[in-house]
């Protein structure tokens, strides 16, 4: 299903064919175009704002800050600014804080200059301050423009905190392509974990009864299918490519909106890389950007499903594993390689139960009824050495030892993955399947 964005942001969603439901997006405005910057005044102004506050770090106020302060000021807007000082700040608490000490008692919108962890941060304030989030995004670097949701650091775990959509998106074609090319390919990796997603989604669907709507997931196969085709261009940095995978990224987290979760756009793939920046806030490990260690997971994956597609399930050997299976001694582990944030995780166990016996051997059941069918689900995944050269293509890291992380640290990931959400994923098939270790060599 191709989209057309303006149909996908209408103000009274649309009615889904394949699913019944009334899907909406929450996004009001999206103008990603040559001069959109110049178009802020009137977007303000659409929205009530007559005192915006901009919120920026150092690179995005280089890269577009001090272009949206000129317009502003040649607009005669009154407005006020906080750059964020800190190299490479984290999205934690302390820049919530920051971000709530500096905007101004009668602040009426968030500007949010920048991608990732300053659009997070915006959609933090403003919900929290119940006023407008506009961003002028600096780098089509990740899918959560217009997520309803926060990727933060809480307590030493990755979590998704509820915020809000932005009420509009900027973007500038010249500004978005002379991001830095690492920024860009972190974009086409987050894209490129909507292959594994999307099949992730229908398994889940099909083993523990999760909501699935095929208009979403071709939706998000068409912005899939833009983000692909635009990476060669993107980055080499060419405008047109360059607002075409910013789109595409737009849409993906749209797609999270209509189905009101994270299914359409994240996975297995997305909490391998949550492990990795949980550990590295514990420990000081390596750990790249998001998007880009979403890529080389997504290949990893992969490549673990064509393996288990090989493979019959084996219901005496599945029992026994999950008869052995020492909950403590794994809680042990977690523990000792994620710190404090094991804590939420484990916590999390207590409420859902995977781990019980009972719960195990009736999902069991349905794997080996259905095991057919989810083979064939697993078939719509690009082949992985496909993937790897196109990764190859575009510059993209194909192993996390390239990006400084350590052979068992990225084991240990992979095996951990699927504590971080009460969410059906590949580690929980292979657990049920008696094979928790099936990370490919």
């Amino acid at each position: 299903m191709k989209y057309d964005l303006s149909e996908l942001m209408k103000n009274d969603g649309f009615l889904c064919p394949s699913c019944g439901r009334r899907h909406f997006g929450g996004l009001g405005d999206c103008v990603i175009r040559r001069g959109a910057l110049r178009e802020l005044p009137g977007i303000l102004g659409k929205y009530g704002a007559e005192k915006p506050f901009l919120l920026c770090d150092r690179d995005t106020y280089r890269a577009a800050g001090e272009r949206v302060t000129s317009v502003l000021r040649e607009s005669g807007i009154p407005f006020s600014l906080h750059i964020v000082e800190r190299t490479k700040p984290a999205p934690d608490e302390r820049i919530v804080g920051e971000a709530v000490m500096y905007c101004p008692p009668d602040a009426d919108a968030v500007v949010a200059v920048g991608s990732g962890v300053l659009n997070d941060t915006g959609k933090i304030l403003s919900a929290a301050r119940g006023i407008p989030d506009i961003i002028v995004g600096t780098a089509p670097s990740m899918d959560g423009f217009a997520s309803g949701t926060s990727s933060m650091e809480r307590g030493g775990l990755k979590v998704s905190l509820p915020s809000k959509c932005p009420d509009a998106v900027i973007g500038e074609p010249e500004i978005l392509s002379a991001a830095p090319v690492h920024m860009i390919r972190s974009g086409i990796g987050d894209m490129l974990a909507k292959y594994v997603s999307l099949v992730e989604w229908k398994i889940a669907a099909l083993l523990v009864g999760d909501f699935y709507c095929e208009t979403v997931a071709d939706i998000v196969r068409h912005a899939l299918d833009v983000c692909v085709k635009a990476g060669p261009a993107a980055v080499k940095g060419d405008p047109d490519a360059a607002a075409a995978l910013t789109e595409g990224l737009v849409v993906s987290g749209l797609a999270m909106n209509y189905a009101g979760i994270s299914r359409p756009a994240s996975g297995m793939e997305h909490y391998v890389s949550h492990i990795l920046d949980m550990r590295a806030l514990a420990f000081g490990t390596p750990a790249d950007l998001h998007g880009i260690q979403c890529g080389i997971a997504t290949l990893t994956v992969i490549r673990a499903y064509e393996r288990l597609a090989e493979n019959e399930p084996d219901r005496e050997r599945a029992l026994r594993f999950v008869r052995d299976f020492d909950l403590s001694a794994w809680n042990a582990r977690l523990s000792e390689r994620l710190g404090a944030g094991a804590e939420s995780m484990i916590r999390g166990e207590e409420r859902e139960g995977k781990y019980d016996p009972e719960k195990h051997a009736l999902r069991l059941e349905r794997i080996l009824d259905n095991w057919d069918r989810i083979r064939a689900v697993i078939g719509e995944l690009p082949k992985s050495e496909t993937l790897e050269a196109y990764m190859r293509s575009i510059g993209h890291p194909i192993s996390f030892g390239e990006i400084g992380v350590s052979a068992e640290d990225a084991d240990w990931a992979f095996r951990m993955a699927k504590d971080i959400r009460d969410k059906y994923v590949l580690g929980r098939l292979l657990w049920d399947l008696g094979m928790p270790d099936g990370i490919p060599s």
